[in-house]
């Protein structure tokens, strides 16, 4: 029987949807969620005969070249730019007693099978559509968005921080690689004036500096950002940034390995009109403290657990620069901790974890702002 190049298209992406709770990973709540969000129960014989040609009537109805999109975007998992996949925004489409709008139905299918509602979402900036306002088209590209990870019902603390464990640096002229290294390793101010040199030059001044860490040890140099986002990655197909996998590594610890192994697709640093967001692009969680994240009058700073595909504001530089209180020990005495970030890659620290502070972890990220 003759099938055409459309049928087969929409065979492959069919055979692409991520998989519900009990069939596998997907890019949802079945590889983890925050806490509040439910995950998807495997659906019953019927209902997936019904979510098949429902989905099956919607990609038929999807032009060619589109397809050939989403099947990129979707096969990729991410890994490989797509473009926007523009489609009528008010379309719905019904399955069973739910109605969906199409943009909604797809992320469902594609990478949410316990999606709710858009509300849920959050647009990426590398999306050509973002902050943009078109009320008949909307992108569908399932991997030019993102999850959110909600804070008002945060996840479990997998740390705690009373401030008075931030103890100032013995030297006056140092920065501390991280408050919580328990004293033992220091990237500036060395490190940091390398950024600063840049603009010293003329250059485009940067935004922040990301240092890349193996337990104590600060692996190259610090990465300096101009650009609006920008991926730290492991592995990552036609990736442009700061590529993990390119640094000289002298750490031999097999869980070192493993870890930065699993770093994979990495994550996604962006500046944006509200602050500075990170968008987990692994298949595996990150772990991420800020003072920002946490209540202003609170004497704890949480550790805060980000799932694959979501999406989490990690810094606020409004709300940091509120923070620099003039009768703020920790602040007066360490006026960089306010405008620092810390993301752990696969392993979290804390008082649930064997590992008490950050520099125990295998693979972890520093991310210093510029406040000037």
């Amino acid at each position: 029987m003759f099938r055409t190049k459309r049928s087969g298209l929409v065979r492959r992406l069919w055979r692409s949807r991520a998989p519900v709770e009990g069939e596998g990973d997907a890019d949802t709540g079945t590889r983890g969620g925050t806490a509040g969000c439910c995950l998807a129960s495997k659906p019953n014989p019927g209902t997936e005969a019904e979510l098949k040609a429902l989905t099956y009537s919607i990609l038929k109805k999807i032009k060619e070249k589109q397809l050939e999109v989403l099947l990129q975007a979707v096969e990729s998992r991410g890994g490989a730019r797509s473009p926007c996949l523009l489609l009528p925004g008010k379309a719905d489409a019904r399955l069973g007693q739910h109605s969906y709008p199409l943009p909604l139905l797809l992320y469902k299918v594609f990478r949410w099978p316990d999606l709710r509602h858009s509300s849920e979402l959050k647009r990426l900036s590398c999306c050509e559509s973002y902050g943009k306002i078109n009320p008949e088209l909307v992108c569908c590209n399932p991997h030019h968005m993102s999850r959110l990870c909600e804070l008002e019902s945060p996840p479990p603390p997998y740390s705690r921080y009373p401030t008075d464990f931030l103890k100032p640096p013995d030297s006056p002229g140092s920065v501390p690689a991280s408050t919580e290294t328990g004293g033992t390793a220091y990237s500036a101010p060395m490190g940091f004036s390398d950024s600063l040199a840049l603009q010293e030059r003329g250059e485009q001044p940067h935004w922040c500096v990301v240092a890349y860490w193996e337990e104590k040890t600060r692996v190259g140099r610090l990465y300096s950002v101009q650009e609006p986002s920008l991926d730290i990655f492991y592995d990552l197909p036609q990736g442009t940034g700061f590529c993990l996998g390119q640094l000289a590594s002298e750490n031999k610890s097999q869980l070192v390995q493993m870890v930065r192994a699993k770093i994979g697709y990495g994550i996604q640093l962006s500046r944006e009109a509200d602050g500075v967001w990170v968008y987990n692009r692994s298949c595996y969680p990150i772990f991420i403290k800020s003072a920002t994240l946490d209540n202003p009058d609170s004497r704890t700073l949480l550790v805060h657990k980000v799932f694959p595909g979501f999406s989490i504001k990690a810094f606020d530089f409004e709300k940091a620069g509120s923070l620099q209180r003039p009768n703020d020990h920790e602040f007066s005495q360490q006026p960089r901790t306010g405008f620092t970030v810390q993301i752990s890659f696969v392993k979290g620290w804390g008082q649930c974890y064997t590992r008490q502070f950050i520099s125990s972890c295998p693979c972890w990220l520093e991310v210093i702002f510029n406040n000037r």
